[in-house]
């Protein structure tokens, strides 16, 4: 199956789609240092991204993408997320960041069977209603872009009459916030996403069920006490419970979900880059970044919890998301490869650039796994309809 993606990042969306089957034709990013991190790793030959092609580097107003009509798939991307983002000003389409309608131009551009669209919570705060309305009814009717001089304002008006009376182009889900740590990602980290087919397809699809949960890491670390064991941990060393599980009450059988995945389980076999550099060092992205410091509402996260949400920040990379407290209480910055295995990157996936750069790219990036769940539950829906094509 074949998938165009936008945003690229540093390829945690496309990578995720990629394990599910499709292949991209373009590639697109504007980030020097991201284009640079595919780029290095399509030399290394890393098979995650071996069969894509050259990212395009730049803006991506001025490509046209027509000429790929009819034969995509899928489009993919996480349009700049700055204008609704909890760190950034809260401009949304008075920021010039606002590709939204890009992303929507290429789904006209292109008629894909199906896209996956993915940005920040702060997308869904009330404040932002009218706006995400807006997006998803261009999403809904790509056909009719923005006249010249028109206002969001009042192409959304003229959008809101069109949809009374003529059925959308493509069907179009409500925006969903998901949260990674039910779908096994090591890491709570909550994103919006749209998903939408074409709907002459007739297809009826939902996003898929959570897998992971809370109950069941809590169950089986004070329940069974499987998750010490199958870590090795002796019962003295054992650290108390999660400040976040205390609240609630112990279930009194296994649940049926899966637990969810902590940063223990995370970086399960990587040396410690402190107290064994040199292990560490024949590891890419492994290295120890010195001057990590705990202070109020800068805690870090906790070893036997999925991680706090990795961020990249407006001004920088906050480093309490950033830093891991081992089960001693002492604690460090997560280096890069760590990083990159909290958003289910593969381990012979290298990130270019400085430690801050490189966790810039990861704080933006969608995990790996997610993307290739969700990716994969639209190419089930879609498959049908391209054998009958």
């Amino acid at each position: 199956m074949r998938s165009i993606e936008l945003f690229a990042g540093a390829g945690g969306l496309g990578i995720g789609a990629g394990r599910a089957g499709f292949t991209p034709l373009a590639i697109v990013e504007w980030d020097r240092w991201c284009c640079d991190t595919i780029r290095e790793n399509q030399r290394l030959n890393v098979d995650a991204v071996a069969r894509w092609p050259e990212p395009i580097e730049g803006d991506i107003r001025p490509l046209a993408f027509q000429r790929h009509r009819g034969s995509v798939d899928l489009v993919t991307g996480g349009p700049p997320c700055q204008p609704f983002s909890l760190g950034g000003k809260h401009r949304a389409h008075e920021d010039e960041r606002d590709l939204w309608p890009q992303a929507v131009r290429v789904v006209r551009e292109t008629r894909p069977r199906a896209f996956i669209f993915e940005n920040v919570k702060g997308l869904m705060r009330s404040g932002f209603t009218p706006y995400r309305n807006y997006i998803h009814l261009q999403l809904q009717h790509p056909g009719m872009p923005k006249k010249p001089g028109e206002d969001w304002e009042r192409h959304l008006a003229r959008l809101e009459r069109h949809h009374t009376g003529h059925p959308p182009e493509y069907n179009v889900l409500p925006p969903e916030l998901l949260n990674a740590a039910n779908y096994g990602i090591p890491q709570r980290r909550e994103r919006v996403f749209f998903i939408g087919f074409r709907a002459d397809l007739g297809i009826s699809w939902s996003f898929p069920r959570p897998t992971h949960s809370l109950e069941a890491l809590l169950w089986s670390q004070r329940g069974a006490g499987e998750y010490w064991e199958r870590h090795k941990i002796a019962r003295k060393s054992r650290a108390l419970s999660p400040k976040f599980l205390t609240p609630m009450e112990i279930p009194r059988s296994a649940p049926r979900a899966r637990p969810w995945r902590t940063v223990r389980d995370a970086l399960n076999g990587l040396p410690d880059p402190e107290r064994q550099p040199s292990k560490a060092a024949g590891i890419a992205n492994h290295k120890f970044q010195a001057g990590a410091r705990a202070y109020p509402g800068h805690t870090g996260s906790p070893l036997d919890e999925p991680a706090k949400t990795l961020k990249a920040g407006v001004h920088g990379v906050p480093g309490g998301e950033n830093m891991l407290v081992r089960s001693d209480g002492s604690l460090r910055y997560f280096t890069v490869r760590e990083s990159a295995r909290l958003q289910t990157f593969p381990d012979d996936y290298v990130i270019q650039g400085s430690w801050s750069e490189a966790m810039r790219q990861l704080g933006n990036a969608v995990p790996v796994e997610l993307a290739r769940g969700l990716a994969a539950s639209v190419a089930a829906a879609i498959a049908p309809q391209r054998k009958a094509a």
